[in-house]
C-alpha cells in the first residue's frame, strides 16, 4: 500500500471518527493516530524514543 493510498484511507477514518461521535471522537481517534504512527516508527527503528522524551522534557545534549 502507498502512501497516497494510506493517506486517503487515514482521512475516511477521521472523517468517519468526526461525523459519528463529534468533535471528541475526532479528537481522541487523531490523538491514537498520532501515538500508532510513533509507535510504528520506533519499531521500524526510525525513531528514538529517548531522543523525543528528552525533546519534550527540554533536556539537551551538547554532543
Amino acid at each position: 500500500m502507498n502512501l497516497t493510498v494510506a493517506g486517503i484511507a487515514m482521512g475516511a477514518f477521521v472523517a468517519f471518527m468526526s461525523l459519528q461521535f463529534g468533535l471528541w471522537g475526532f479528537l481522541v481517534s487523531l490523538l491514537f493516530m498520532a501515538i500508532g504512527a510513533l509507535l510504528g516508527r520506533a519499531a521500524e527503528g526510525k525513531l528514538d524514543l529517548r531522543g523525543v522524551l528528552d525533546a519534550i522534557i527540554g533536556r539537551r545534549s551538547s554532543s
